[in-house]
C-alpha cells in the first residue's frame, strides 16, 4: 500500500497545488542565457570590425593560420597511418580517425585565443539580425571581413608550406586526393552540387551546435567545452563534410604546389559558403533565436503584480 498523503481525502482541486501564475518563463525559454551571451559577443565583433577593422582582420587571419596548420596535421596523420600495413591492408581508417581528432583541436585553439572564424560567426550574426541588434548589411560586412582574414591566414600557411617539405610525398598525395574528391562534386553537375550542399549544411550544423553548448552557460568546465568542440570537428572531418574555410586553405596549399582548377575550386567554396550559412546561420542561429524569443509570450502573459507589500 502507498503511504497515506495529507491530501488523500481532499477534493481533486486541492490535491497538488497548481500554479495560478502559469509556467515560469525560464522553463519555457531555457536558451535565454545563450542568446544573451551571443548578443554580447556580437557587440564586440561589430565594434571591432568597424572601428578596429585592421585588428579584427588580424584576429580572423590567426584563425585561418590555425585551420591551415591543424588541417595539414590531419593529412599528415592519415598519411602516417597509411604507411603501416597490417594483414595486407593499411591502417588508413584508423588514420582518418586520429587525423580528425587532431583537427578537432583547431576549434579549441580558435575559441580560447579569441580568434575569429567565419562559420561560427554565421550563427552569431543571424541571431543578432533576428533580435535587430545588427542589420543584414552590417552582418554581411562582418562575415566578409572575417572570411577575408581567414583566407589571408590560410594563404600565409600555404606560402610557408610551399617553401618547406611539410607537404611532400605521402602527405601531398593525401591532400591532392582530397582536393580531387572535393572538386569532383562540382564537376559532377547538379547531383554533385546537392551532395556538396548537404555536406556543407551538416558541417556547420555540427560546428555551431558545439558553440551553442559552449555559450549556453550550462557547461562550465574547460575540459567539457574542449571535448564538445573536438567531437563536433571530428564528426565533420571523419564524415567528409564540407567547410568553406578549411576547403579554401586546402585549395591554397595544393594549388601553390600542384596547381588547382580555379573554376571548380571557386564553385566548391561558393556552395560550401551557402551550405555553411544554412547549417549554422539558419538551422542553429535563427532557429534558436526564434524558439527562445519570449517577447510575445510575455506580452500575452504579463507577470502578476507583487501584492505582498
Amino acid at each position: 500500500m502507498c503511504p497515506s498523503s495529507p491530501t488523500a481525502g481532499a477534493p481533486v482541486w486541492q490535491r497538488g497545488a497548481v500554479s495560478t501564475t502559469g509556467p515560469d518563463a525560464g522553463a519555457l525559454f531555457p536558451g535565454k542565457q545563450f542568446i544573451s551571451t551571443v548578443l554580447e559577443s556580437l557587440e564586440t565583433k561589430t565594434a571591432m570590425s568597424g572601428t578596429l577593422g585592421r585588428r579584427y582582420l588580424m584576429r580572423a587571419a590567426m584563425a585561418g593560420i590555425m585551420i591551415g596548420l591543424l588541417y595539414g596535421a590531419n593529412y599528415a596523420v592519415i598519411a602516417a597511418f597509411d604507411q603501416i600495413v597490417v594483414g595486407g591492408s593499411t591502417l588508413q581508417p584508423l588514420g582518418r580517425m586520429a587525423g580528425a581528432l587532431t583537427f578537432g583541436w583547431a576549434l579549441v585553439f580558435i575559441y580560447y585565443s579569441r580568434s575569429e572564424l567565419l562559420t561560427s560567426n554565421m550563427m552569431i550574426v543571424s541571431i543578432g539580425a533576428y533580435h535587430r541588434r545588427t542589420s543584414w548589411g552590417r552582418a554581411a560586412r562582418l562575415l566578409g571581413l572575417c572570411y577575408l582574414g581567414n583566407v589571408v591566414g590560410g594563404l600565409l600557411v600555404a606560402v610557408l608550406v610551399r617553401f618547406s617539405t611539410l607537404a611532400e610525398g605521402a602527405v601531398l598525395e593525401q591532400m591532392v586526393a582530397a582536393v580531387d574528391h572535393k572538386l569532383a562534386y562540382v564537376a559532377a553537375g547538379p547531383v554533385g552540387w546537392v551532395d556538396l550542399l548537404v555536406r556543407a549544411v551538416l558541417c556547420n550544423f555540427c560546428i555551431n551546435l558545439a558553440m551553442l553548448l559552449v555559450y549556453n552557460g550550462l557547461i562550465t568546465s574547460d575540459v567539457a567545452k574542449s571535448s564538445v568542440m573536438i567531437v563536433a570537428v571530428f564528426v565533420f572531418a571523419f564524415l567528409g563534410l564540407e567547410h568553406s574555410v578549411a576547403n579554401t586553405v586546402l585549395f591554397s596549399i595544393v594549388g601553390l604546389r600542384e596547381g588547382v582548377d580555379l573554376v571548380l575550386a571557386a564553385g566548391n567554396v561558393a556552395l560550401a559558403l551557402v551550405g555553411n550559412f544554412i547549417g549554422g546561420g539558419l538551422l542553429i542561429g535563427l532557429y534558436y533565436a526564434y524558439v527562445n524569443d519570449d517577447t510575445r509570450w510575455l506580452r500575452d502573459n504579463p507577470p502578476a503584480a507583487d501584492t505582498s507589500v
